[in-house]
Formats: structure tokens, sequence, C-alpha cells
């Protein structure tokens, strides 16, 4: 499966996407904050910095909102990565969130996590699973990840392999549960050891997620039951409608539907824990965004652009940028990196 990009696809362009979420007749997600009081939307700090060091991956996820795939060439620099160190520095931020595409496709991606490690930051990755077993060079990526202290959120679809492959790719599912038995024998998941195994859930089609805590149950259930498999927490993320997904719902006649889904069940009580309040997302090249939707989205933060520039007094005095697609992050408990937030 290629990526839009590689297609050249209408869709690749986030100009085009916010076109479409726009051209419907739908209440304006600006309109419906500031009848509630709620514009402009300000920052709470800059808890989080979110780095998106490529988008460069081993897989091409049918409902990925990064457009992530083995044919994308964008990687973020050793040099870029420095801005981000400074950055943390700076800003006294005790959080780094690495994501990608893969992000240990990036040939700096273990000095970076080194660095932070080091200034004794808080450093989650977000990892697929299948690119522990994708080539040698990454077999001791739970080892390296367990040295480091290193939170790892791991993608995985559903606790069944027709699920799972059919969101992912097949073959997927095996080899996601081999990589998180790796991650269990390096601790990871494992009761006292300190070392965090979370699990990240999105609905296979135009669908909300159900409860987290349900879901958490049979997940674990399942996993320990079928696999020998233990984690720690499941994050329930409801699908963002660009990119891939966007595309999806547009061929599968779907977009309306799920857009009224949407915003028939926006929860004005998760617009005060969206993540674009305390995180600050940091794109490949530098470029700075309110949060990762709307980095795919070319939307950049207001008031500084380049990490390089960061300036925490001018970003917490930003409004907020928002678009149709932010119902994503506020319908029924609200949706962000973290899972449910009401």
């Amino acid at each position: 499966m290629a990526t839009l990009y590689r297609k050249e696809h209408e869709l690749a362009s986030g100009a085009r996407q916010i076109e479409v979420l726009e051209a419907s007749d739908h209440e304006p997600f600006t309109r419906k904050l500031a009848n509630l009081g709620m514009l402009p939307l300000k920052p709470t700090g800059i808890d989080i910095l979110q780095v998106n060091v490529g988008k460069m991956c081993n897989q091409t996820c049918r409902h990925c909102h990064v457009d992530a795939g083995p044919d994308r060439k964008e990687i973020m620099s050793r040099a870029t990565m420095q801005a981000c160190l400074d950055a943390v520095q700076k800003g006294n931020i005790r959080v780094v969130d690495i994501t990608g595409g893969a992000p240990e496709m990036n040939p700096e991606f273990r000095w970076f996590v080194e660095q932070l490690a080091a200034l004794g930051v808080h450093v989650m990755v977000r990892s697929n699973l299948t690119i522990i077993l994708a080539n040698k060079k990454y077999h001791d990526l739970p080892q390296f990840f367990a040295r480091h202290g290193v939170e790892v959120i791991s993608s995985l679809p559903h606790y069944s392999r027709l699920r799972t492959d059919a969101q992912r790719g097949e073959g997927v599912f095996e080899k996601s549960i081999k990589a998180l038995q790796m991650l269990n024998e390096a601790g990871y998941g494992r009761e006292d050891s300190g070392l965090h195994l979370n699990l990240v859930y999105n609905p296979s089609g135009a669908l909300l997620p159900p409860a987290q805590a349900s879901l958490q149950r049979d997940f674990k259930e399942r996993l320990l039951r079928q696999h020998g498999v233990v984690f720690n927490n499941l994050f329930v993320i409801t699908n963002m409608p660009i990119s891939r997904f966007l595309d999806y719902l547009l061929k599968s006649g779907n977009y309306e539907k799920y857009m009224e889904e949407l915003i028939a069940n926006f929860n004005p009580l998760a617009v005060e824990s969206v993540m674009c309040r305390n995180l600050l997302s940091v794109g490949w090249d530098g470029r700075l965004y309110d949060c990762d939707f709307n980095q795919m989205l070319d939307l950049p933060a207001a008031g500084v652009s380049h990490i390089a520039d960061f300036d925490a007094a001018q970003l917490m005095a930003r409004s907020i940028k928002l678009g149709q697609h932010c119902y994503g992050c506020t319908a029924g408990s609200g949706s962000s990196c973290g899972g449910e937030i009401v």
C-alpha cells in the first residue's frame, strides 16, 4: 500500500483536507466554543514536548494520520534534535514524547533518547512494535528502552489477529505479539519493574471507541491468556477525520455519518483537557504546532515558528488554532495521545 504522498493524492495536502472538512454545513467547531464562552482557547502550560522525528515507517497502516510509510524520507536531523534538547532545558520541560513514523528508524534516534535521559527527562516512545523485528539492528530495542527508563507506547488495533491485520497489514499481529513478549522479557509491563508498557487502540471503522476501562480489561485478559503478554494501560483514541482515515471515510461513504456522530457527541468537559493545551508539537523539520493533528494539516502554531526560537512566554500567550477536526478530540469521553480525558 502506497502513501497518499507517494500517490500524489489530493489529500496529501493539509490545505485540501481542511477544505474538505470545512465544505459541509456542520456547525463550525469555533462557533460552538464561542457560544460556550471558550474562545480563544489558550494553553495551560508546556508540560510535554511531542517530537515527530520523521515520517519514515516500516508499515503503511490504513488509518495513519501521519501518512507514514517506507516511501517517506522526511527525517529529523541531529541539529534539530539538539534544538529540541535546548528547548527542553530552557522551558524546564519534563516529558518528551517521541513519535513518527517509526521513530526508531531515524539514525539519530538512540542518540536523542540518550541525551534526553541524561537530562533526567521522562521519555516516551511511540512504537509500532513490528519495527523491533524488522531488522537485526532493532532487536535490542527492548533492552535499550529499559536501560534508559523509556515508557513504551505501542499500537495494537485489537487482541485478535483478524482485526489487527485488517488495519495494519498481513502478519502484523503475529509480529506485534512477539515484540510485546520481547518487551515483557526486558521487564516491561511487569508489576514493580517501573518499566511502563502501554497499548493504543483505534477503532477499525467509522465508529467512536468503546469505554477505555472495559476494553482494557478485555485486552489484558485475552493477551495474557492466549499469549502470556502483560502491559500497564490501554489508551483508547478516536480516529481523527484527516489524512488516510479521511480518505477511507470519503471512499466508503461514511464521512457525513462519522462527522455527525462526532458532533452529536461533543463534550465541553473534554475541551478543558485536550492535549493542545499542555503539549507542544515539533515537526521533523523543527516547525512548531499546537498538536500532532495540526502538524499533519500544516497548521503552524502562532507566535513562534521553529523549535530553535523556543520562547515559553510567547508560546503561552498564543491562541490555539482550531478546526473541524477538533471534534475528534472532544467527542464522548474525549481523546488524546494518552487516551480518554474525561
